[in-house]
């Protein structure tokens, strides 16, 4: 039995978040959205523990980039986080706040699996 991976799907968009949470779903994760960067801090400030974060970058409120930086500075090393956008300069925004992985969108599958099979291959150990 695969033990399930908590992942937070960030993404002011809902067709967005319907689609990566059916791939999600596929790879035997346990999704909690939010909608913007702001919601994707207070969830980490409630103590809330994720295995996993996409996060895409533009969005109201807070960006990714931004809530990311935040995130890390909580001390939560330990999270992957995978930053999603279409931009052509995002990578560089993401890796600068802290990232660990860019996926452009469209997000496609055979992009996000190995990297969501990385972290469980690193919970099991």
């Amino acid at each position: 039995m695969t033990s399930s991976l908590k992942a937070l799907l960030v993404d002011d968009m809902a067709v967005e978040r319907m689609v990566v949470s059916s791939m999600l779903r596929n790879f035997h994760c346990e999704i909690t959205l939010a909608k913007n960067g702001k919601e994707a801090v207070d969830m980490f400030l409630e103590g809330n523990e994720f295995d996993i974060v996409v996060c895409d970058k533009d969005m109201p409120i807070m960006t990714g980039p931004e809530a990311i930086v935040k995130i890390r500075a909580m001390g939560a090393t330990d999270v992957k986080i995978v930053g999603v956008s279409a931009d052509d300069n995002a990578m560089e925004a993401f890796m600068g706040a802290g990232a660990d992985d860019f996926v452009p969108k469209p997000v496609r599958p055979e992009i996000l699996q190995p990297m969501v099979q990385e972290v469980i291959n690193k919970k099991k150990n």
